[in-house]
């Protein structure tokens, strides 16, 4: 018996010994494994009571014109409410996402393509960036596919795709170019829309609204943040380089060249007159499509979103493991990133259609019912102005711009002066549409005032602006405006739906670049009177 005991106790000494040990090793671990995963939940928490504040104003919008104008209350307010919840989950998951996989991935590429010194391979890396992140994007092939159904066909849906996903691939690869060799953005802008401008004179009308839209949804909220991760990580690697001047800028060429490309595309198409189609019942592919119903029609949708992200992950792992040879850091994080991307990208859609869509569309319809135009150019403004200010795009750029800038810029500002420029833009837009004046005076017009305004703005400040007039036209905005737009040109007679239905996200891209360039010539004159600043 006291042998028995003798032994028993030894091994319960050697087992405690090793649980003492284990605990001795793995304790500060798992220690520190937890305390991550707290951190992340409280940055969880902490984006999802962010995105519910910049869901208020599109709330407060919403009620204000049923309650005070409309006086009644729709049908399904209670999934609408469900909807607006759903849509700030999505955000949150979305932002988490993107700070665990897209942001640090995109910024690691670039640092290792420096260190190479190799400039065909960015520039390579550029243009499959550019390319796979805008050939699958859900609004372009919207667009698209109601552009081809309006024309009747003479204009190809993939054709277009193809056209626009090129362009911005080239243009990703000449954005490289100018980060690597430093060159000043504006003189690439200026060039740029001067050349836009000459295309927008001799383009059939039929093409020019299109162009403008094709080029305004090339920018998603998935595809903004990597093109900005890329810009930034690319001149925060290279000596003499500024994130904020030189980082910036990529967004805003994806933006400018597909309206060029497609403008000539449209020259080609319609060199031979033929019937344009009159008026089309066409609705925006978004607000037409029903609510997930089960778990198989849940399922497909969640591939549909994967099928929409796959594009870039392909090009990430392509260029990290058979050209640069090298594992990804961490890639147990950058997958639960991505999975968090898609799964809250899926959230924030299905609950737009839940919640926003029904209640959008119905107010349009009671709105132009109305004896006077003022409650249709109130309501673009207001929209306008609420649903930038929910953009999760301007929210991460946001973000990005005020981090790079180190105090000079702060996001809450920005963003403020974004949706101010958008709902001007939009509200001019729409009076567009209500009057049937022609698409080309307005869009000549305002890349006129944004070509003086960039060569009198401060440096710091270019690049952004034009970026910022890129990211208005994401998830959010492009539904809701398209739709609008359509809307508007079908139900007012003599307004044809090609010519005037497309267009209002060309507004939305412009304005936004006067506002941010204005705000930031009167405060260099406030803070340095005749003074210069780079």
């Amino acid at each position: 018996m006291g042998r028995w005991y003798s032994v028993a106790a030894a091994r319960a000494n050697r087992l405690l010994h090793r649980a003492t040990n284990a605990t001795r090793h793995h304790c500060p671990t798992d220690i520190a494994r937890e305390s991550v995963l707290v951190e992340q939940f409280k940055d969880f928490l902490h984006a999802l009571a962010h995105a519910l504040r910049n869901l208020l104003p599109i709330i407060i919008v919403v009620v204000a014109f049923q309650a005070l104008l409309l006086r009644e209350w729709p049908e399904g307010g209670l999934g609408m409410a469900a909807g607006l919840l759903i849509v700030a989950l999505g955000v949150a998951l979305f932002l988490q996402g993107l700070e665990l996989s897209i942001f640090p991935v995109g910024k690691r590429l670039a640092n290792q393509f420096t260190r190479r010194g190799s400039m065909p391979l960015l520039m390579l890396f550029g243009f499959a960036i550019g390319f796979s992140a805008v050939i699958a994007e859900p609004a372009l092939i919207a667009v698209a596919e109601q552009a081809a159904l309006i024309s009747d066909g003479r204009i190809d849906a993939l054709t277009l795709r193809l056209i626009v996903a090129s362009s911005v691939g080239l243009v990703m690869a000449l954005g490289v170019f100018r980060v690597i060799l430093g060159h000043p953005l504006h003189w690439y802008m200026i060039v740029g829309y001067v050349v836009v401008v000459l295309v927008t004179f001799f383009a059939p009308e039929e093409i020019v609204g299109l162009a403008y839209d094709s080029g305004g949804v090339t920018t998603n909220i998935v595809t903004v943040p990597l093109i900005a991760a890329l810009g930034i990580g690319l001149a925060a690697s290279i000596r003499g380089r500024n994130p904020l001047v030189d980082g910036f800028g990529l967004v805003a060429l994806a933006v400018m060249v597909p309206m060029i490309s497609v403008q000539l595309y449209g020259i080609l198409v319609y060199a031979d007159p033929g019937t344009l189609a009159g008026s089309a019942e066409v609705l925006h592919a978004e607000a037409d499509v029903a609510p997930p119903a089960g778990w198989v029609t849940m399922i497909l949708d969640l591939f549909g979103m994967l099928r929409d992200v796959l594009p870039i992950i392909l090009v990430i792992l392509f260029f990290q493991y058979a050209v640069l040879r090298h594992p990804l850091a961490s890639p147990l994080k950058v997958g639960v990133g991505f999975a968090l991307v898609i799964v809250g990208l899926y959230a924030f859609v299905v609950g737009l259609k839940l919640g926003l869509f029904p209640i959008g569309q119905s107010m349009a319809a009671q709105l132009i019912g109305f004896d006077t135009w003022l409650w249709v150019y109130l309501f673009a403004f207001c929209i306008g102005f609420a649903t930038t200010m929910a953009e999760p795009a301007l929210i991460a750029v946001g973000q990005q711009a005020e981090e790079a800038a180190a105090g000079k810029i702060q996001g809450n500002v920005i963003r403020i002066l974004v949706a101010l420029g958008v709902a001007i833009g939009i509200t001019i837009g729409v009076h567009r549409i209500i009057s049937g004046d022609s698409i080309h005076y307005y869009i000549i017009g305002g890349y006129v005032l944004v070509i003086l305004l960039t060569a009198l703005a401060p440096r710091y400040i270019v690049a952004l602006a034009f970026d910022l007039g890129g990211v208005t036209t994401s998830e959010v905005t492009v539904p809701l405006v398209t739709a609008l737009g359509i809307g508007l040109a079908s139900q007012i007679e003599g307004r044809n739906v090609l010519i005037d239905g497309f267009g209002l996200i060309a507004f939305a891209s412009i304005f936004p670049i006067v506002t941010v360039m204005s705000y930031a010539i009167v405060m260099e004159r406030v803070a340095k009177p005749g003074g210069k600043t780079r």
